[in-house]
């Protein structure tokens, strides 16, 4: 998994993804969109990101599978999120990549001292990707409603310091010829803009 800044080149596979009324549920984006809209949202958040908004290109494969997002306005501080698109990409392990991939870009690109992360408890798997990543939970936040279930955010974080990248107990590519180890859960989405 790659993170790259995202481009105009970008939309139209972006803009499709809105299409599709489940990832829309579950991404918590507004529902029931034209393809025109999707289109103008992501054009406008390519050509005029707001300044507290860090949106990465995730590419696999050289296909476009989703996006990170670093936000926030602190400057040793952001919130992660990420959201792979096309529901046939889901249950490969790509949002575990893209998560693993945006807490890199955190520390090793800008340096951040911490970032936060918030899952839904009823959406167990961005619950599991940020565990394994070895993010800590560190509370609860708000009350949601997560696919017309009752249910609230569970809030986590990871300092650079307890960044796990390259300890043996956190899962990672493993070079040809040795196997990888994993530890725990997985990861969060992030709404539409």
């Amino acid at each position: 998994m790659t993170l790259r800044p995202f481009t105009l080149d970008d939309v139209p596979t972006a803009a499709a993804w809105g299409l599709d009324a489940e990832l829309c549920r579950i991404a918590e984006w507004t529902p029931d969109q034209s393809l025109d809209y999707h289109r103008r949202h992501w054009t406008a958040t390519v050509e005029a990101p707001p300044p507290e908004l860090i949106r990465l290109a995730a590419v696999y494969d050289g296909a476009l599978v989703g996006y990170v997002d670093l936000h926030g306005t602190e400057p040793d501080r952001r919130e992660l999120g990420y959201v792979i698109g096309a529901r046939s990409r889901w249950g490969r392990g790509l949002g575990t990549a893209a998560a693993r991939a945006g807490l890199d870009h955190a520390f090793d690109r800008l340096g951040l001292a911490v970032v936060t992360a918030e899952a839904l408890a009823a959406n167990e798997r961005s619950v599991r990707i940020l565990q394994r990543l070895g993010m800590i939970e560190t509370g609860r936040g708000d009350d949601a409603v997560y696919l017309d279930r009752p249910t609230h955010y569970r809030q986590f974080m990871i300092t650079r310091e307890d960044w796990p990248a390259g300890r043996p107990e956190v899962t990672r590519a493993a070079p040809p010829g040795r196997p990888s180890r994993s530890p725990g859960s997985a990861g969060t989405t992030s709404p539409e803009g």
